[in-house]
């Protein structure tokens, strides 16, 4: 069975050789892409019909979006990151035999929690699923994931992101 894979811009950056025709990513990766080698990699890519820029349909977005706010990832994962693992997301329900390709943590604990596979090319990965919390640094107080504000309601202190393993 071909091996469906999905790369981040850590992919084209690092340096992940493309073998096959079943390689995907969404448009907004594109645009993460600044240095010239890696840029020239990626259309190479593409105008050989190796690389293949897709968008994931809203039912996978969405479903995506329930599991991240349980998880708390919601607070680390950009508008791409979420729209990378909701492409992967999707493919692996249309029985296609996915590997998304990224060095970033938040979205190999994302892919971990949904048990579909990632590999990265200049980190190990991640060893465990972690979720994350809003702490106040003064008080200690968690806030919920949807608190706007940057500074305690209580103390006045600065609002942190923790990680917590689960």
């Amino acid at each position: 069975m071909e091996t469906y894979y999905i790369l981040d811009a850590s992919a084209f950056i690092n340096g992940f050789q493309i073998n096959n025709s079943f390689n995907f990513t969404v448009s907004e990766i594109t645009e993460e892409i600044k240095d010239m080698k890696s840029k020239l990699l990626l259309e190479e890519y593409i105008n050989e019909n190796r690389l293949k820029i897709r968008e994931p349909s809203e039912k996978y977005l969405r479903i995506l979006e329930d599991t991240i706010a349980s998880s708390g990832d919601v607070l680390r994962l950009s508008m791409p990151d979420k729209k990378l693992i909701a492409l992967a997301l999707e493919l692996s329900k249309q029985n296609k035999n996915t590997k998304v390709i990224s060095d970033d943590y938040s979205i190999q604990n994302v892919l971990k929690i949904i048990k579909i596979p990632y590999e990265g090319i200049i980190t190990e990965g991640i060893k465990g699923v972690y979720n994350w919390e809003k702490v106040c640094e003064g008080c200690k107080k968690k806030f919920p994931n949807d608190y706007d504000y940057e500074d305690c309601e209580i103390c006045g202190s600065n609002i942190y992101k923790k990680r917590i393993k689960l």
